[in-house]
Order: structure tokens, then C-alpha cells, then sequence
């Protein structure tokens, strides 16, 4: 097997592998830690405060306590760090870094010059008002980013579900979500299924011309299977009992602590929006 294909193998298969791991965690969300203890509704209610103060604050040192307190809480439910930072880390907030990067450039973002360099015949100058306008803006991706991912990892996704339709968010919305969950896992093994059927009937070596027939004819297969798929997961559902309505085992209960949780999240996002007032951002 050429070092292409192992390429492309170590590939296709470490995609799948990290969304199974994404999506399929509620492993973390039935341990015992600090978040998985607060009720559903109280947890939720709570991140929305904090990720209003978030998409608000203008501040890169609060945005830099909200996250380390992030990460506290990650700590303290039991996820560890570094499959906690390889989650947030990765796509979205390195995405944004890359649309920041212009940003720091004066053509972009006049102002006081930090340095300047020569680049393919461009003279190009960093700006101090650009460079802080980036820090601002990737902080405050990585911690919304980050809080999400909290929020997903410690609740269970029938329960966050339903915490949605307690929200009075639209029930074709919370239908949609909830039928997509399902799908992915299937569309996903179908995927692992389908490389692994070509590879055991047509070898490691292919010509060029025929590989592209193949892979012609397998996205349109694919295509049909999973459009067939649809279908039948709809079906199945609607067999179970399924009418768009979340239905999870345990009804919610409230306690003290999640009462004194919310307190807490309500007092820092009264406490910033003041700061935020005081220093009339």
C-alpha cells in the first residue's frame, strides 16, 4: 500500500472517528460531576446569561476569567482537558483566527503602526488597534465556542432537547435536530462501510480513471442510501411511539444547588453588564 493511500485511509478514518467522538458523548454527560448534577433547565438558562455577556463584552481580560472559569467547570464535571481543548479548539475558533489574521494589517485596520515588513512587493504595517481587534475577536469565538461545547458534553441530548421545547423553541425545530442526531450515526457507518467495501474489491492500487468511476458511482449510491435512509429513520421512530415531542425517563427536578447555581450565573451577568455600563462600552 503506497503512502497516498495510507493517507487517505488515516484520513477518511480519523474524520469519522473524531465525529463519532463529537457528536456521541453523552458517555461524559451520565458522570457524576459539578455540571451534570444541575437540572437541564437551570444549566441551559444559565450558559444563555453567560454567552450574552460573551458576544457583549469588549474587555479581553473578562473574556479571559470566562474562560478559565470554562475550564474550571470542565474540570470540576469530570471531562478531561485535553479532550475538552482538542474540541473547542479545532474548526470553529481556528477558522476565526484565520479570518482575523487580515485584520491586524493597516489597509484593513488603521491606526498606530507596531511594526512593518516587505511581502511580495507590499509594504505591509501591523497595526496596534488591529492586533487587539483580533485577540478580541478569537478570545470571544473560543469562549462562546467553549461553553457550548460545555453545555453539550455535560447534558444529555434527549434532555437537552427537551429543555428546548420547555424554552418554547419551535417543535419542527427541536424534530429536525433530534432526526439529524439519529441520522448521523448511520450516514457515518455508511460512509466507514462503503471505503471499506471498495478497498476489499478493487485493492489499494487503482488506476486514476477507474478511481474516479468508482467514486462517481459511490456518491451517487451513497446519495440514494441515504435518502432511503431518511426515510426509514422516520419510520422507525414513528413506529416507537415518536410524535416530535422529546420524551426522556426522569422528569426534571429543581434543587437548592441548582437554584444557587443560576443565582450565581444571574449575579456575573448583572456584575458585567454594570462594568460594561460603568465603562460605557
Amino acid at each position: 500500500m503506497s503512502k497516498g493511500n495510507n493517507f487517505i485511509e488515516r484520513s477518511i478514518m480519523g474524520a469519522l472517528s473524531f465525529l463519532k467522538e463529537a457528536v456521541f458523548a453523552d458517555e461524559y454527560a451520565m458522570r457524576k460531576g459539578f455540571l451534570q448534577s444541575i437540572d437541564p433547565r437551570i444549566k441551559t438558562v444559565s450558559f444563555f446569561l453567560l454567552l450574552i455577556q460573551i458576544l457583549f463584552t469588549q474587555d479581553i481580560l473578562v473574556l479571559c476569567c470566562l474562560y478559565a472559569a470554562c475550564l474550571l467547570l470542565a474540570y470540576c464535571s469530570r471531562i478531561g482537558l485535553g479532550f475538552f481543548l482538542k474540541r473547542t479548539w479545532i474548526f470553529i475558533p481556528l477558522f476565526s483566527l484565520f479570518i482575523a489574521i487580515p485584520a491586524v494589517f493597516s489597509f484593513f485596520t488603521p491606526g498606530e503602526v507596531l511594526f512593518s515588513f516587505d511581502a511580495a512587493g507590499w509594504r505591509l504595517a501591523v497595526t496596534r488597534q488591529g492586533v487587539d481587534g483580533a485577540v478580541l475577536f478569537v478570545t470571544r469565538v473560543v469562549t462562546s465556542v467553549s461553553f457550548a461545547v460545555l453545555l453539550s458534553l455535560t447534558t444529555k441530548n434527549f434532555e437537552l432537547l427537551k429543555v428546548l421545547r420547555v424554552l418554547g423553541i419551535p417543535q419542527i425545530f427541536v424534530m429536525t435536530l433530534g432526526m439529524c442526531y439519529r441520522y448521523i450515526f448511520l450516514f457515518m457507518g455508511t460512509i466507514e462501510n462503503t471505503y471499506m467495501a471498495v478497498k476489499s474489491r478493487v485493492g489499494t492500487s487503482v488506476h486514476y480513471k477507474k478511481g474516479q468511476h468508482i467514486v462517481a458511482w459511490n456518491i451517487a449510491s451513497l446519495w440514494q442510501r441515504s435518502y432511503r435512509f431518511n426515510e426509514e429513520v422516520y419510520n422507525a421512530m414513528l413506529s416507537r411511539g415518536y410524535s416530535g415531542e422529546p420524551v426522556i425517563l426522569n422528569d426534571f427536578k429543581t434543587r437548592a444547588r441548582d437554584w444557587a447555581w443560576l443565582c450565581f450565573a444571574a449575579g456575573v451577568f448583572v456584575l458585567l453588564w454594570y462594568l460594561r455600563r460603568k465603562a460605557g462600552v
